[in-house]
């Protein structure tokens, strides 16, 4: 079974759906807390299922339109079984200058894997379950998938931020599976 044939059927929207070309609907938090929950909830259990039937030595995202629900919410898990990271009206307020090229792969479109550059380090704002905003650093790899969660809620996929004239290669091509991004030692 190709890949992206076991994700649809693990519930994952696949490219081409409309959903994922449209910026999600932000919450208005607290007062649509309940709903908030439980597009979080979904996303856990979607998570969950996944990671069953699919190891991520690199951890791994899941954003709302992903499986079907156009809300501004997206889980993140860390590799190493880090505490995962929920963003609820994420938003990029800042990017390092300095950036790395390093293959990813999505859950939409999981037959391929695509070489995207991103900033080292990223700066986010998240709205709580409260409706407070907090602004976290982020570094690396985990920078890396909160930026293409991110970039999932915008309506955007990691093939827009390719460089020109590279095209995401057959995963049976990939030879990272099973390991963690490299980075040089700051």
């Amino acid at each position: 079974m190709r890949p992206s044939q076991r994700m649809r059927d693990l519930g994952v929207v696949q490219q081409g759906a409309v959903i994922l070309t449209e910026a999600a609907r932000a919450f208005d938090l607290p007062a649509e807390l309940d709903e908030a929950e439980r597009v979080v909830d979904e996303l856990f259990a979607a998570m969950d299922r996944i990671g069953q039937a699919h190891p991520f030595a690199k951890g791994m995202g899941l954003a709302a339109p992903q499986i079907g629900i156009s809300r501004a919410a997206a889980v993140v898990q860390p590799p190493g079984g880090a505490p995962s990271i929920v963003l609820l009206n994420p938003r990029i307020t800042d990017g390092c200058d300095e950036t790395d090229e390093h293959y990813e792969g999505c859950l939409s479109f999981f037959d391929v894997r695509g070489l995207v550059p991103r900033p080292v380090k990223i700066t986010v704002e998240t709205a709580t379950r409260t409706g407070e905003t907090v602004t976290t650093e982020y570094e690396r790899g985990l920078a890396r998938l909160v930026h293409h969660e991110i970039d999932h809620l915008a309506g955007l996929l990691y093939t827009v931020r390719m460089r020109t004239g590279v095209d995401p290669i057959p995963v049976g091509q990939y030879r990272q599976t099973g390991q963690a991004w490299a980075y040089g030692q700051s």
